[in-house]
C-alpha cells in the first residue's frame, strides 16, 4: 500500500511537534510544510518551506495538519475542503461558532475526514478514566471538576484563556461522560493587560444532570492539569501532566472517632493508583486520524464536536459578559 502523503501548515510551537510525529508515523510521508513566517524551529528538514496553503495542496497531499493561529483556521480549512483534502485542525476549530459551522458543513458535504486537535482526549489517564466510567465502575456520576492553571504562554496572540485552554476542559468533560452541556455560568478577569481574558471560573451542568466546575487561568506560577470525577462509589483523579489516574473509593468501614465522623457524608476507603500504558498523546492522535483517513473505524474528534466546544466557549464568554447563566443547545454528535 502506498503511504499517505501528508502536509503541515504552521511551523510554530505546536507545528514543530506535529512535524516530528508525522515523520515517525508508519504509513505516512510528510511531503510538504508551509508557513508564511518561515521555519523558526528548523523543522522543515530537507523540505522547502512553502508560502501558503495553495502551494501545499499543489503537492498532491492526501491530508493536512493545520497548526496555525486560530484566526486562520477557517480560511485554510475551507481551502482544503474545496480541494478534497482531509484535515486535522488544531483546537479550537475556528475563532467562533459561525466559522466552525462553515468548516463542519464543508467537510461533511465533501465526505472528507475533518478532525480537531483536542489532544487531551488522547491522554492515557483520561482514556483510562473514560473506559472505566463507561463500564459503570464509578456508579452514578455526580460532578466533574477541572483545574487548568499555569503561567502565560507567549505563543498565544489571538484568543483568551477560554478558547485556548478552556476548550480542552469543555471537550474532555462532555467526552468522558458522553453528555453535552446544557448551561454555563462564568466569571472572567483581565489582569495581564491584554484584550483577552486570562482567568475564568465556570460552573456548568450537562444534559444528563452532571454538575461541572472549571478553573482556568494563565496567572498561576505553578502548572496544574487535573480532572476529578465524583460519583456514588468514590472519585477518580486524573493528573494529565503526568498521565496518572487515581481512584479514591468510598469506604465501608465506619469511622470510630466521633469528632471526625460528623464531618463526613461518605467515609474514606482504599486509594488505588493505576498502572497504565502511557503512549504520547500527540502520536496517538495522529495514529487515530491516519486510520480514519484510511477508512478504518476510529474515534477522531469530529468537527461537529469541535463546533459544539466552540459554542460552549462562546456561551461561557457571554455569561461572564452579561452576568447570567446561559443555556446551551448544541449538537456535538
Amino acid at each position: 500500500m502506498t503511504n499517505l502523503r501528508a502536509g503541515l501548515i504552521g511551523l510554530g510551537m505546536m507545528g514543530r511537534h506535529h512535524a516530528r510525529v508525522l515523520r515517525s508515523l508508519d504509513g505516512v510521508d510528510l511531503v510538504g510544510v508551509a508557513d508564511p513566517a518561515g521555519d523558526p524551529h528548523g523543522v522543515a528538514g530537507g523540505l522547502g518551506v512553502l508560502p501558503d496553503i495553495e502551494s501545499l495542496i499543489a503537492l498532491g497531499i492526501d491530508y493536512c495538519v493545520v497548526a496555525t493561529p486560530t484566526a486562520y483556521h477557517e480560511e485554510l480549512g475551507l481551502a482544503l475542503a474545496a480541494a478534497g483534502v482531509h484535515a486535522l485542525i488544531e483546537k479550537p476549530l475556528a475563532k467562533d461558532a459561525v466559522g466552525s459551522a462553515k468548516l463542519t458543513e464543508a467537510f461533511e458535504q465533501a465526505g472528507l475526514v475533518g478532525a480537531v486537535g483536542h489532544i487531551e482526549r488522547f491522554n492515557p489517564a483520561l482514556q483510562s478514566l473514560r473506559s472505566r466510567l463507561a463500564a459503570g465502575e464509578l456508579g452514578e456520576i455526580y460532578q466533574i471538576i477541572t483545574r487548568r492553571q499555569g503561567p502565560f504562554p507567549a505563543r498565544i496572540a489571538d484568543v483568551g484563556v477560554v478558547k485556548d485552554l478552556g476548550t480542552h476542559d469543555i471537550d474532555l468533560t462532555a467526552w468522558v461522560v458522553g453528555s453535552p452541556y446544557a448551561s454555563v455560568s462564568a466569571r472572567t478577569a483581565y489582569k495581564s493587560g491584554r484584550e483577552h481574558e486570562d482567568l475564568v471560573a465556570v460552573t456548568g451542568q450537562l444534559a444528563d444532570g452532571t454538575v461541572t466546575s472549571h478553573l482556568v487561568n494563565w496567572l498561576s506560577p505553578m502548572k496544574e492539569r487535573v480532572t476529578i470525577v465524583t460519583g456514588d462509589r468514590g472519585a477518580y483523579i486524573a493528573d494529565t501532566l503526568h498521565a496518572d489516574l487515581t481512584f479514591h473509593a468510598n469506604g465501608s468501614i465506619p469511622t470510630a472517632w466521633s469528632d471526625l465522623a460528623q464531618f463526613r457524608g461518605v467515609s474514606e476507603g482504599d486509594v488505588v493508583r493505576y498502572a497504565i500504558s502511557k503512549p504520547e498523546p500527540l502520536r496517538t492522535e495522529h495514529e487515530v486520524f491516519r486510520d480514519a483517513v484510511l477508512g478504518k473505524d476510529t474515534e477522531v474528534v469530529t468537527m461537529r464536536q469541535g463546533l459544539a466546544t466552540v459554542a460552549v466557549a462562546e456561551a461561557v464568554l457571554a455569561s461572564a459578559r452579561e452576568g447570567r447563566t446561559i443555556a446551551v443547545d448544541v449538537d456535538g454528535r
